[in-house]
């Protein structure tokens, strides 16, 4: 068993790590100052390939595989976990849907674009009612004859949108209730299908961004659908299948959300060591005291426990067999190192760890949502135990 990266997956690190050092994260504390939206960082992130590193070729994609974007996303989240998620978002909510499930139609019209960088998708999948149980799911969507054929017609809201309100958001993927059947007991099933819309379609509205407490420079919105009318083709995979391929998608986003943090949590090893080296405290930098040294060997137990944690996973994931128990460990390992050691690191800095342009400040703001988004740490206890037979 080997954990050594291979010289193409050094290479992409190496990379991603100089552009995250030398353009992120100078502009990092600019836009989570404003909430303002990264769109040159994220123009340069599509030059490079990045939103197209899991995509063939044939669809504007690099090639590559869902390991290389994870290491990617781990480079990134180490300075600014804003634009990490915004290219996490990009690519396995708002790509990968239409990658995995879409026909050869679908997939010639919106891949190239996704996989470029020059557009961006989003997932419309939360609800007010229906977050971690999504068969609480309330937007319809009924088929209807329309001007040029058949169309479904849209009707509802969805909360926490990614990438769903930026000037180059192009279509978000909505789960709909298109049907109803009876189930023996007498209780109501939901026919659950995704449904392709294009972020220009007359009805759809992306409300006021979230003030949140962490991530300010991703872009988040709810979603209004009101009467929002798309042609019978925009189908995502087959009806009724929405609630199983959407599950699929979030087994596989929880191994980029563990890398994400996994990089988070390193990030504030590194941030941790630099400043232990320079902060100055009876007659030594701090770095000296075996408090502080045990504190940060700690948070970097924690960060090399996250990594081996979403490796294992994507490997599998990769070799085609079984990984959603490892996903959800990966995603609860690594959502809790990140807080932990965003917890740890800001103490480290003491009253420059409360101040919001020190990039641990925003460790400790961001990372928090590590533990909920994707599926919480409870629901992931959850798979893990069922999986156990409990």
């Amino acid at each position: 068993m080997n954990f050594e990266l291979s010289e193409e997956y050094q290479d992409l690190v190496d990379t991603v790590r100089e552009f995250a050092d030398e353009v992120v994260a100078p502009v990092s504390a600019k836009h989570d100052a404003e909430h303002s939206f990264p769109y040159a960082v994220v123009k340069q992130m599509g030059d490079m390939g990045l939103f197209g590193l899991p995509f063939p070729e044939e669809y504007g994609g690099m090639g590559g595989d869902y390991f290389a974007l994870c290491l990617a996303l781990e480079q990134l989240a180490r300075v600014d976990q804003s634009v990490a998620i915004t290219l996490e978002a990009g690519v396995s909510l708002g790509a990968m849907p239409v990658y995995r499930f879409g026909t050869e139609e679908q997939k010639q019209q919106w891949l190239p674009s996704l996989a470029s960088g020059q557009a961006l998708g989003g997932f419309g999948l939360t609800e007010s009612e229906a977050g971690s149980d999504a068969s609480g799911t309330k937007t319809t969507a009924t088929l209807e004859d329309g001007a040029s054929g058949p169309e479904w017609v849209i009707n509802g809201t969805k909360e926490f949108i990614t990438n769903s309100g930026t000037d180059i958001t192009s279509l978000v993927t909505v789960t709909a209730v298109t049907g109803t059947s009876e189930r023996p007991d007498g209780t109501v099933k939901k026919e659950i299908s995704t449904l392709l819309v294009p972020s220009d379609t007359p009805g759809f509205t992306a409300e006021k961004a979230y003030n949140k407490v962490g991530w300010n420079a991703s872009d988040t919105h709810p979603l209004t659908l009101r009467d929002v009318r798309v042609p019978e083709a925009n189908l995502l995979g087959t009806r009724g299948r929405g609630y199983a391929n959407f599950l699929q998608i979030l087994d596989e986003g929880r191994i980029a959300i563990a890398a994400l943090a996994t990089g988070a949590a390193q990030g504030c090893v590194e941030q941790s060591i630099r400043y232990a080296g320079e902060r100055m405290a009876f007659g030594s930098n701090i770095g000296a005291y075996q408090s502080i040294q045990f504190k940060i060997a700690r948070m970097q137990v924690r960060a090399h426990t996250a990594r081996l944690a979403y490796y294992d996973a994507a490997s599998r994931m990769l070799a085609g067999k079984p990984f959603k128990t490892q996903a959800s460990i990966a995603k609860l390992v690594a959502g809790e190192a990140a807080m932990d050691n965003a917890r740890d690191a800001t103490q480290i800095f003491g009253g420059y760890g409360f101040i919001n342009e020190f990039v641990v400040s925003r460790h400790y703001r961001d990372s928090k949502i590590l533990e909920i988004g994707e599926g919480t740490t409870e629901v992931q206890l959850m798979l893990i135990a069922r999986e156990l037979g409990l």
